[in-house]
């Protein structure tokens, strides 16, 4: 298996400049030992973009995301940023799609596709994030909800575009809450979601699709998580706000023999 562990951190609305610079710093020092084998990822608030792109050294496996981002290249859009912009402050890449985009903000499957579409052709790398509420899971319609998310956006990415996109499936009950699916619940969703990509891809592909686990990864869970053959890393919450607990994350997943 090809495939490198990504283990992102998504700060949300957490932490100043100078705190996001401090943690930035601890983060890249915590995990130097397994930078060969793991992809680490940061994404801070837009202010502390910057200052973190400015500690974060330039290196393949050290990537720096914004949470967010508008379709449109320029224009009359008030409080808003342009993917080309974000692109041109030397970010790597962007989270889309999340379920606080969707739940707080009201984000449309058709309009986080027009968002995916313009941050790819922007240059960047994309997360985009899927998953199912509690009372879909309990109605037994996660394929249903995953399944038409993934059906919303794959299909438009080009094949040269392919390698830059990530998907994370982060099952909305599990986020924040302290409940975690188990290795077994999130295993047979992340397969679901290669198995889908075989039909609008390829078999090529899908073997290649980066596919992270999200919703309240911690050390303590990291481990039996990453053992599963179709979970590539994870998109980290709250544990990423601690750069010693966020590197034994890391470390979890450089110690997976594949």
């Amino acid at each position: 298996m090809s495939r490198k562990f990504h283990v992102y951190g998504n700060w949300k609305m957490h932490n100043n400049v100078a705190a996001s610079r401090a943690l930035a710093q601890a983060v890249v020092d915590a995990t130097a030992a397994a930078r060969d084998r793991v992809v680490t990822g940061m994404a801070p608030v837009f202010l502390s973009l910057a200052a973190v792109r400015d500690t974060v050294p330039a290196h393949p496996h050290l990537k720096v995301l914004a949470q967010n981002g508008y379709p449109a290249p320029k224009g009359a859009f008030t409080g808003e940023v342009s993917f080309a912009l974000i692109q041109d402050l030397g970010c790597d890449g962007v989270i889309l799609g999340h379920s606080e985009r969707r739940q707080i903000f009201g984000e449309t499957d058709a309009f986080i596709a027009q968002k995916v579409q313009a941050a790819l052709a922007a240059g960047l790398e994309v997360v985009f994030c899927v998953g199912e509420t509690l009372e879909e899971r309990e109605a037994g319609r996660t394929w249903e909800v995953v399944g038409r998310q993934i059906d919303a956006v794959l299909p438009g990415v080009a094949p040269a575009a392919r390698a830059r996109l990530i998907v994370a499936y982060e099952p909305v009950w599990a986020i924040g809450t302290g409940r975690t699916a188990t290795p077994a619940q999130a295993q047979e969703v992340h397969k679901l979601i290669r198995d889908r990509v075989v039909e609008l891809w390829d078999a090529a592909g899908a073997a290649e699709l980066i596919i992270q686990y999200g919703g309240s990864v911690k050390a303590e869970n990291a481990a039996e998580l990453f053992a599963c053959p179709d979970i590539d890393g994870g998109l980290v919450g709250g544990a990423a706000l601690d750069a010693a607990g966020f590197a034994k994350i890391i470390a979890a997943a450089a110690a997976v023999l594949r």
